[in-house]
């Protein structure tokens, strides 16, 4: 039986500090988690993420800055990102790169500039990206319209609406623990309308831990929670919602 796909988790987090190589090393493979996607943030971060996935079969990489962490980013910052995605296998996506208008004090003009130079690069390499966006739907569809990228919406918390425009794109929708939590009523909605080969299952960890875990450290063994609820809003079993995200997974990011 396929295990679970963990598309996006944050595992050089400082919240693994104590225990990151006894997770990774065997816990994880314990709990049923068979693949994971380290979701690169920072961009000073970029390199030493993937050389974590590499020290570990089952772990891929990203490579990308993240919208809150643009700043001080230096000039040659696109090339540094692509060297490191060219020269290293394990990089099956760029990423975590997006928009984040929840905050004041961020410059929207220069989140939304290094968010296209980004969405540029994946284009030359010919790589999935992963999108982060909060707060932002008007100019990320926007933005998004002209290139119809290969994708995920990662952490997906849109409407139903907003769903059906990035599938119409032939994009996947990320759903986190979110949809265990009693007020995801619109979270459920958008995951109503997406079909099950455009679903992908995500931690965020260690952010986002479903109930029952809500409010603790999140890892990769609580994706079955997530897994089962999907399964329920679908109408399929948890086995088979598995298989199929597990799929939808490989298939975006190029993994055999």
């Amino acid at each position: 039986m396929a295990g679970i796909f963990d598309s996006h988790s944050h595992y050089d987090d400082d919240a693994f500090d104590e225990d990151r190589e006894e997770l990774l090393g065997g816990l994880l493979n314990e709990g049923g988690v068979e693949t994971i996607v380290h979701a690169c943030a920072k961009f000073e971060d970029a390199l030493s993420g993937v050389l974590m996935s590499e020290k570990y079969d089952y772990i891929y990489s990203s490579v990308g800055v993240h919208p809150e962490e643009c700043d001080n980013l230096p000039k040659n910052y696109i090339s540094v990102l692509k060297d490191i995605a060219t020269s290293h296998k394990k990089v099956v996506a760029i990423g975590e790169i997006g928009l984040d208008y929840h905050y004041e004090g961020f410059d929207r003009d220069f989140q939304i500039k290094i968010f296209k130079e980004q969405l540029s690069l994946a284009k030359e390499l010919s790589l999935p990206v992963i999108i982060h966006s909060r707060d932002a739907t008007a100019d990320m569809t926007e933005i998004l319209s002209g290139v119809k990228p290969k994708g995920v919406m990662h952490c997906f918390s849109g409407s139903a609406e907003t769903a059906k425009v990035y599938l119409s794109w032939g994009m996947y929708l990320g759903f986190t623990g979110v949809v265990t939590f009693k007020n995801a009523r619109k979270v459920i909605e958008a995951l109503e309308v997406t079909p099950l080969d455009r679903i992908l299952i995500e931690t965020d960890c260690p952010y986002m831990a479903p109930v029952p875990y809500r409010g603790k450290r999140c890892d990769s063994r609580m994706l079955i929670h997530t897994a089962e609820k999907i399964a329920e809003v679908k109408g399929v079993r948890a086995e088979e919602l598995i298989k199929i995200t597990n799929e939808n997974a490989k298939r975006l990011f190029g993994i055999e």
